[in-house]
């Protein structure tokens, strides 16, 4: 886990040490300032659900308050048909470095854990992720691995939708980060681009026949439930999900007096690609919740 990806040449013969031919970074990190995912099951609304828990882990540091459960960061996949993996991640173990607990959920209708547990998100995405990753943070908190009163959420695309919605429709976190998520379902089906028009349909319902059913999911319609932080970063050229849905949710939120932050990525589109923007959307996201938590983050932007 402290390797990024390579390709790697294995002799089958010898079956000696395998030898990386090529490596997408030239970056090296020692095995003290990585965290090794743990593979967690939880109790969950349909039986069990799963993910990987990364503990806090920097050898350059010493936690000052031994007796306190640090403050948890859940992280929702995109796709949401997708799921995710064990390898390098430098987008965890920038937080894992800095004193947070990573949960790094696979909620029902993930792949990777069979037929029945990916059909879960059938005509249920908007409930069944978020019950999911609303548990996952909920069970460690029981067995002592996270701090109850910093429990925050992030997650781009489908999941900045997973995490809008834990924050609108749950009270299970006071904090959250959405990079290009979807608040409003009934303009995502208008607006997405070609190939997702009709993904919808399986993971919601019909349009617009379930139009009711797309308005009672999306966190937009939800502004009374939402009381918390919200963080919304974006790329000005997505065209998966448009710009509008982030701006059409911080307007929302001022105006209800909910502390928020629009940040819009010039020529970034569906998932950050320049290397300044996102470090900057990491170190934005630290800050952010320095400020909820009172956490001193040194150089805060």
């Amino acid at each position: 886990p402290n390797t990024p990806t390579s390709v790697y040449k294995w002799n089958l013969d010898s079956k000696g040490k395998a030898q990386i031919l090529a490596c997408s970074s030239t970056l090296s990190f020692s095995e003290d300032v990585i965290s090794v995912p743990k593979q967690i099951d939880f109790p969950t609304t349909l039986g069990t659900a799963y993910g990987y828990y990364y503990a806090p882990k920097n050898a350059g540091f010493q936690c000052t308050t031994n007796n306190e459960a640090p403050p948890l960061l859940v992280k929702a996949h995109g796709g949401p048909t997708a799921c995710t993996g064990t390898s390098f991640n430098a987008g965890i173990q920038f937080w894992t470095s800095r004193g947070f607990a990573v949960l790094d959920v696979d909620y029902g209708g993930s792949t990777g854990y069979g037929r029945d547990y990916r059909r879960r998100l059938r005509n249920a995405w908007g409930i069944v992720d978020i019950d999911d990753v609303c548990a996952g943070a909920n069970y460690l908190v029981e067995q002592g691995l996270a701090d109850g009163k910093r429990l925050c959420i992030d997650g781009g695309s489908a999941g900045g939708y997973t995490t809008l919605g834990a924050l609108a429709f749950r009270n299970v976190f006071n904090a959250g980060c959405s990079l290009y998520g979807v608040a409003d379902l009934t303009a995502l089906a208008g607006d997405t681009h070609k190939f997702e028009s009709r993904y919808l349909d399986g993971l919601v319902g019909p349009y617009p026949e379930a139009e009711e059913v797309y308005k009672k999911r999306s966190p937009i319609e939800s502004l009374d439930t939402l009381s918390c932080p919200i963080l919304l970063l974006q790329g000005d050229e997505d065209k998966v999900v448009p710009p509008n849905q982030a701006e059409m949710m911080h307007e929302a939120l001022v105006k209800k007096g909910i502390p928020s932050c629009l940040k819009m990525y010039k020529g970034e589109q569906h998932g950050f690609r320049r290397a300044e923007n996102i470090e900057d959307a990491l170190d934005s996201e630290l800050a952010f919740y320095g400020r909820v938590y009172g956490i001193d983050i040194p150089g805060a932007v």
